[in-house]
């Protein structure tokens, strides 16, 4: 057995919380920006979901991301830019930014962690000692350490969801 039983049982609990947050939120709240130099809900899960598929595929399996290759980007109306998960962008372009129905936005949430859980719970302890490229592209890491950062980054936002949903509807998150 690998050493990834932490890592997906912190990825997992982050994902089902997500889910938990928003299961009895409508897409309007959902859509909510509390203010201008807030993400809304909506936001937030895509942003997750373009994250852990980038970063699973393209970063450490080298292949083509959910998004493109099952056109998710065409049920977000959305060019297929494969790089573009929101990082940087303007408040006005997330102001702008149009969310599917909640069920096609939680669909990818689903398939981007399935993929995920299913990569990470194959690495053997080679696999997680294995050097990758990363950023800037003369800099590498080890796999195990770049989880690292995925498993920050959903709960990092996770939060922010959860968060959210009890500014606009009561705790309801921790059931």
């Amino acid at each position: 057995m690998s050493g990834t039983g932490t890592t997906l049982s912190a990825l997992e609990r982050n994902w089902n919380m997500v889910k938990s947050a928003v299961s009895d939120v409508d897409e309007a709240t959902m859509a909510i920006r509390p203010n201008a130099d807030s993400n809304s809900m909506s936001w937030l899960v895509w942003h997750m979901s373009r994250v852990t598929d980038r970063f699973i595929h393209m970063r450490l399996k080298d292949e083509p991301q959910l998004w493109s290759k099952d056109a998710w980007y065409e049920k977000f109306a959305m060019p297929e830019d494969a790089d573009d998960m929101g990082m940087g962008w303007s408040n006005e372009r997330a102001a702008a930014w149009q969310s599917p129905s909640k069920d096609v936005l939680m669909e990818y949430f689903d398939k981007s962690n399935a993929a995920a859980a299913a990569y990470i719970g194959a690495l053997t302890e080679a696999d997680l000692a294995r050097e990758i490229q990363w950023t800037p592209p003369t800099a590498t890491m080890v796999v195990d350490d770049a989880l690292g950062i995925l498993v920050w980054d959903n709960i990092v936002h996770g939060g922010q969801v959860a968060y959210l949903r009890g500014y606009h509807q009561g705790m309801g998150w921790h059931r």
